[in-house]
């Protein structure tokens, strides 16, 4: 069995002592893992692809947890060789070891993990704690983003959720303001992997940044669990792109590498993205089934210049 993001990110953490950073529907917000085969094919080229113009501003970085086998250094020397710029989702320990490399830290872990969130008041004490601890950290690494989540309803509405994120996140942005630190809310399924959990679609996530109204919140997009929960997926990044400060990549169902044996097309997604003007990062997410490095390699690719 592949092993989930919150386990990685577990395990990677027990020996660090850091906290992992992991209601019906209000009307207007509408409320989706198997195997396969790895494939080592070379991705489309993107000036063959109808639509294809010059290299996207954006740039390119992994999830470390998906390759939690791979000791830190090894993954930062081969995302390196096949052109990556960066290493996402890290911890205290590791804020330092992709400059060894010549590569950046993406997005940081942030407090608490995934269940509970910025929508528990309870918890806003112990979240901006942390988070006021971790901030200055990050920016003395140099890292620009550290990851936030919502927390899991447990009867919760959407309405009262978005008012506790921004309650609580409103705590913590002046120390990220501060510190020139941009926090980012990430987006999950909860229909597969992540049960429960509140931010689990865009426009719901959308409306805790504009309460918050900060340049220093913005929004984690991942494809894979958007894709399973609402789809339309170019026409959402073309409609909330003001809003997005990350993406995050995985082929659906499974999130397996992003090959031909999943249903999203991803050069059409990349080209999209690339539209909008977004210059920050592009980080695959996808849990290797064969030759990683082979397959990150073909990701890498999908969505060069």
């Amino acid at each position: 069995m592949s092993p989930t993001r919150r386990q990685a990110i577990k395990a990677g953490l027990a020996g660090a002592g850091a906290l992992a950073a992991t209601g019906a529907l209000t009307p207007g917000l509408a409320r989706a893992e198997e195997g396969g085969v790895a494939t080592d094919a070379p991705a489309p080229r993107r000036d063959a692809l109808p639509g294809a113009g010059s290299a996207p501003g954006y740039r390119q970085s992994v999830a470390r947890w998906c390759f939690s086998s791979m000791p830190l250094d090894t993954l930062c020397a081969e995302a390196k060789r096949i052109g990556l710029q960066g290493i996402d989702l890290l911890s205290e320990p590791e804020y330092e070891v992709p400059k060894r490399h010549g590569l950046v830290c993406t997005v940081a872990n942030g407090p608490g993990p995934i269940p509970d969130g910025w929508n528990r008041p309870d918890l806003h004490d112990k979240l901006v704690a942390e988070g006021e601890r971790l901030l200055p950290l990050v920016a003395q690494a140099g890292i620009g983003q550290m990851i936030v989540f919502s927390g899991n309803r447990r009867g919760m509405g959407d309405g009262e959720g978005i008012a506790n994120c921004v309650a609580g996140l409103k705590r913590l942005l002046p120390a990220a303001e501060r510190h020139g630190v941009t926090l980012v809310m990430e987006m999950l399924n909860s229909k597969v992997d992540h049960k429960d959990y509140h931010a689990d679609r865009t426009a719901w996530a959308v409306e805790v940044a504009k309460g918050l109204g900060s340049g220093r919140f913005k929004l984690l997009y991942d494809i894979y669990h958007m894709q399973i929960m609402e789809g339309d997926v170019v026409r959402t990044i073309q409609t909330y792109a003001p809003f997005i400060a990350h993406y995050h990549t995985a082929g659906v169902p499974g999130r397996h590498e992003l090959d031909e044996d999943q249903e999203l097309y991803y050069p059409k997604i990349a080209r999209a993205i690339a539209a909008t003007g977004f210059t920050g990062f592009v980080a695959h997410e996808f849990i290797p089934r064969a030759d990683g490095i082979a397959t990150l390699a073909a990701a890498q690719r999908i969505f060069a210049g």
